[in-house]
């Protein structure tokens, strides 16, 4: 049994997720040493990782949450997880017109969750 809430559950996995396929994505952009090959194998490795959160995200979330919103909920954790990747690993700051893009796909993910 899960110490986090059914509904925090799948919020918490998906960050996680989103945190290993953000790096399996854009990590190796510092690393333009290393072969194209290697970096293939590598975010092979951590993408294996991400869905490994990710599936059981989706399954233990779809109790609360119905699939729009699982995915709605996916897409706003991963902006947050890159704009933060972004600047933290990468060092290249949001810039304010991305910033606004961010905000108004977070905007219509109010939409998703509002019942009219």
């Amino acid at each position: 049994m899960s110490a986090l809430s059914p509904y925090l559950l799948p919020i918490a996995l998906l960050v996680g997720s989103n945190v290993f396929m953000t790096t399996a994505w854009y990590w190796h952009l510092r690393y333009k040493e290393v072969s194209l090959v290697s970096v293939i194998f590598i975010s092979w490795g951590l993408a294996f990782i991400e869905y490994c959160m990710a599936v059981p995200a989706n399954r233990y979330g779809h109790a609360v949450y119905n699939a729009a919103q699982l995915k709605t909920m996916q897409e706003v954790i991963t902006f947050i997880v890159f704009a933060a990747f972004s600047v933290i690993y990468l060092k290249e700051p949001i810039t304010w017109n991305q910033g606004v893009g961010f905000a108004l796909i977070a905007a219509g993910a109010f939409f998703v969750f509002h019942k009219w």
